[in-house]
């Protein structure tokens, strides 16, 4: 059976994350919220440290970074494209996990389209997270009759890879 004729077997998108870490409240935190917001049109959120490291300043609990999840099908794709776009189409491919998903990092915000500096603001870099899932894999998360996912049910890396070359057209390069 192929993946035209079982909606089932083909992947999609389930969720996207971008993620700066400051690694200190205060003013860079809130201008970091700044450019996601303005990134993504959505409203981050904190992330918290969960450990006090003398040596970097952190204690356990205080804001560290923040994140955005952009879920929206549309949204998904919209930032993903300018995303891909800043790393020229291409990719190495130990950016893939074995499950399938995708992060790499975008080393200034400022290289996005119609994106300009702003030296009040500053230079900050990011990590995207891409999860590539089949339908039917909330099973693995739900509350009610949670089950595991089959192997041959999961997105491979080798799928993951093939699949991002043909929708967005990247270019994978093997190390």
């Amino acid at each position: 059976m192929s993946e035209s004729s079982n909606p089932m077997l083909s992947p999609s998108i389930t969720k996207v994350t971008v993620n700066i870490g400051v690694g200190e409240g205060g003013r860079r935190l809130q201008l970091a919220e700044r450019v996601l917001e303005v990134l993504t049109g959505m409203t981050p959120s904190r992330t918290l440290s969960t450990k006090t490291n003398r040596d970097l300043g952190t204690r356990k609990g205080a804001p560290i970074g923040c994140k955005v999840t952009i879920r929206e099908h549309d949204k998904v794709e919209s930032f993903l494209k300018d995303a891909f776009w800043v790393r020229d189409h291409t990719l190495p491919a130990y950016n893939f996990d074995i499950s399938g998903n995708l992060s790499f990092g975008i080393s200034d915000y400022t290289d996005f389209p119609d994106q300009k500096y702003d030296p009040d603001i500053g230079i900050f870099g990011m990590d995207v997270n891409v999860v590539l899932e089949r339908p039917g894999h909330r099973v693995s998360r739900r509350r009610r009759r949670k089950s595991k996912v089959s192997a041959p049910h999961r997105v491979g890396r080798d799928e993951s890879k093939d699949w991002f070359t043909g929708k967005f057209g990247l270019k994978i390069v093997e190390e």
